[in-house]
């Protein structure tokens, strides 16, 4: 398969925030984010989908159903890996091979969750397709913010005050979603770090500020927090 980026010396550092929904995700980049920036260290920070004009378009017909049209689910990792790819290549790509530090709220691991673990698809399929969407865009931490299915979902639902077209799937789907999570880490303890999303949210964000020092150099700041 050839690549669809040229190549380049990638120097930034691309973390990744992932879990089942109502850990925290969003809010967790946020606060690191900040505490990064306080550093001295530039940092970029997106989500998935969306993070370009295109991938807000999809984001917007993957979570509100605006084309009324029931969503197969082919059309929907389908979608998923489309905006990743855009955002790669018009964002993350460009970012790291300046240097720049990368926070993102999901990413390839959120296919294989929900598309793969949680829809049923093939998860070798789908690295594949994530690595035609990604090119040579690869994070060196993820955190997996976990949180038991029921739990989470009261989370997101008293977040938003309704709930969008993923939150409406049946709670067996979520659970499996949530053991895929798991499963990955298990898999990948180097690149993983699993983080108890139930705390408060600041027990939460010191857990990840302490992992991310164990795990990283930080430019100029001694290893503790």
């Amino acid at each position: 398969m050839l690549p669809i980026y040229p190549f380049c010396t990638m120097t930034g550092k691309l973390i990744t925030f992932e879990g089942p929904e109502g850990g925290g995700k969003s809010t967790q980049a946020r606060l690191l984010t900040e505490y990064l920036r306080s550093k001295g260290i530039r940092v970029l920070t997106t989500r998935e989908p969306g993070g370009t004009p295109t991938g807000e378009i999809i984001r917007d017909l993957l979570q509100n159903d605006l084309s009324k049209e029931p969503l197969c689910d082919a059309t929907e990792a389908l979608l998923f890996c489309a905006s990743r790819a855009q955002l790669c290549s018009h964002v993350l790509a460009p970012a790291l091979e300046r240097g720049d530090w990368i926070v993102l709220d999901r990413f390839t691991d959120s296919t294989l969750a929900y598309q793969g673990y949680g829809r049923g698809f093939d998860v070798e399929r789908l690295r594949v397709l994530n690595a035609f969407a990604t090119g040579p865009v690869t994070p060196v931490l993820t955190f997996l913010l976990d949180i038991p299915v029921q739990k989470g979902l009261e989370r997101a639902i008293a977040r938003s005050g309704n709930k969008d077209r993923i939150e409406s799937a049946p709670v067996d789907f979520h659970q499996r979603l949530r053991d895929g999570y798991l499963e990955m880490a298990r898999k990948e303890p180097g690149r993983f770090a699993i983080v108890n999303a139930t705390q408060p949210i600041e027990c939460v964000s010191a857990e990840i500020r302490r992992i991310l020092h164990t795990r990283l150099d930080i430019p100029g700041v001694v290893a503790s927090v």
